[in-house]
């Protein structure tokens, strides 16, 4: 019998009690934001600073600065980049659209060469391209890209599961080397078909806080999701 990998479990951590939770509960790495109200933005250098003492585990910055997928001021966004570099950030989550819905290819390029060869992922913003495959194909030679977060749809799981099964079928092709990482409406129900298709990531936010994002993180809320990765 082939035994699978283990899956990767990140999940949301917006300061310390969070990422020591989630660590606690099993989380192999943290997506490190603030303001989720705005679907998550850049995070003070401190509070880096902060849950990097705090934990051993992997952590990835969130480099957005506004809501919405749009880059805006990249300017900002790649100082803002140097200084998590400068602070000892080495993995990062990042992704804009233009106003086609391709991705912004201009605004990314100039991130990605201020991180210097670091992991990123390429967020949600693939659920709210016009054209996933493009995308897909338009970031493929792009250093550091190791992982889309993605529900397979901007409604979420729910909505984007054929999508999600059919992309990992294509696993290795042009543009879908890189690894699937599920989040966006995710629930425990959900890991089994996406298991059985290869998927080996997973992403959680709500879902490790048991009693909304004004609580923190619930080890064992983390627990139960590492418990039915690794089943």
């Amino acid at each position: 019998m082939i035994k699978r990998k283990r899956a990767v479990l990140e999940v949301i951590a917006l300061g310390v009690e969070d990422a020591v939770a989630a660590q606690a509960g099993g989380a192999d790495r943290l997506e490190l934001v603030t303001d989720m109200a705005a679907e998550g933005l850049t995070p003070p250098v401190e509070t880096f600073a902060g849950i990097r003492a705090a934990v051993d585990i992997s952590l990835r910055v969130m480099l957005r600065l506004a809501d919405g997928f749009a880059a805006g001021d990249v300017d900002a966004l790649v100082r803002v980049a140097g200084e998590m570099r400068a602070a000892g950030a080495d993995e990062f989550v990042l992704g804009f659209l233009d106003e086609h819905g391709g991705a912004d290819l201009a605004a990314v390029e100039r991130l990605v060469a201020e991180l210097d060869g670091c992991h990123w992922t390429f967020h949600r913003a693939i659920d709210r391209a016009a054209d996933r495959d493009a995308v897909r194909k338009q970031l493929a030679d792009l250093p550091g890209l190791d992982a889309y977060l993605t529900a397979g749809s901007a409604a979420g799981v729910d909505d984007g599961l054929p999508t999600l099964l059919a992309e990992a079928a294509r696993g290795g092709e042009p543009g879908y080397e890189p690894r699937i990482m599920v989040g966006g409406g995710l629930r425990l129900d959900h890991v089994p078909p996406l298991r059985t298709a290869g998927i080996d990531a997973f992403h959680i936010g709500g879902a490790a806080r048991p009693g909304g994002w004004t609580a923190p993180v619930s080890p064992e809320a983390v627990r139960e999701w590492r418990e039915a990765l690794d089943a």
